[in-house]
Order: C-alpha cells, then sequence, then structure tokens
C-alpha cells in the first residue's frame, strides 16, 4: 500500500449535510444504487455501539440519509471507514491510578441545516468511556439554550451513574 497522510477525525471540517444533497440525475441515482450506503452504515452503527464510541456523532448524521443518498454522503462514509482503518490500534482502556470520573459535554446549535440541535456528552472512569451520547434535542432559539438542554441531559446522566 502506497503511504498517505492519515486523517485525525472521522468527518472532514466544516461539512454540512442535508436531505436537499439527495441524488437528481439519473447518472447519480444509478451510481448511488451500486454504493452499499445503507449497509455500510447499518456496520458502522455496530462498530460504533459495541468498539467506537468515537464514531458517535457522525454515525448519527450519516444515517439521516439512507433512503435517498448522494455522492456527498457516499463520501463522508468512505471518510470514516478511512478513519477506522487509521485508528485500528486504539483501544479503550481502564486504569487503576485513575479512579475520577471525567465527563466532557457540547451542544451545536443550529449547525444542522435540516433540523434541531444536536447535544452530545461523554463520560470516563478509569480512563475509558463508560457512557456516550449524541442525539438531536428541541430547536434551540439561541446557543445558551442548547447549552442549558446539553446541561440538563448531562446532569440527569450524572444522576443515574451516582
Amino acid at each position: 500500500m502506497d503511504y498517505y497522510k492519515p486523517i485525525e477525525s472521522p468527518i472532514y471540517k466544516g461539512v454540512k449535510l442535508s436531505k436537499n444533497m439527495t441524488s437528481k440525475t439519473k447518472e447519480e441515482i444509478q451510481e448511488m444504487k451500486s454504493k452499499p450506503y445503507a449497509k455500510v452504515v447499518g456496520s458502522l452503527m455496530y462498530t460504533m455501539l459495541c468498539t467506537k464510541p468515537d464514531l458517535s456523532y457522525v454515525v448519527d448524521l450519516i444515517s439521516q440519509y439512507q433512503s435517498n443518498p448522494s455522492i456527498p454522503h457516499w463520501l463522508v462514509v468512505k471518510r470514516i471507514l478511512r478513519y477506522i482503518q487509521d485508528t485500528l490500534d486504539f483501544s479503550l482502556t481502564y486504569q487503576t491510578d485513575d479512579i475520577y470520573v471525567n465527563s466532557y459535554c457540547d451542544a451545536d446549535f443550529a449547525s444542522d441545516i435540516d433540523d434541531k440541535s444536536t447535544t452530545s456528552y461523554i463520560f470516563f472512569f478509569g480512563g475509558g468511556v463508560i457512557s456516550w451520547s449524541s442525539k438531536k434535542y428541541c430547536i434551540a432559539k439561541s446557543p445558551m439554550e442548547a447549552k442549558y438542554v446539553a446541561y440538563n441531559i448531562v446532569v440527569s446522566e450524572v444522576v443515574w451513574l451516582k
């Protein structure tokens, strides 16, 4: 295999996918029919749930377009596969000397052209992931409201983990 530059994230910075990007020409529709889009997305969902929680956001994103994907959607799927190939030796580990729970959360206000705000969080214990989520919630009217919704969801998860 020729040398190539490894990629560090499963999606390009600034990518905006939308339902308006559906296949429109006969050639593009025919080309997309030959691509195993739904099958690959299903495999990526399984991979995300079992071994790679870092794919949570991007798999949720691409799974929304299974009914009529287009070339830009397929290119994102190919990038995810390349990211997995580049991170095969990464693994979740738990360390006994790090017995603290750490968490990170973020809210993505109005980045989805079609829909709702996205809230994501991840919890670590012993250096390894114990809980994560990336879901769409109500359409927030401001970045502050999106953050408030995110914090509310994270606090609910903290109470459950406790």
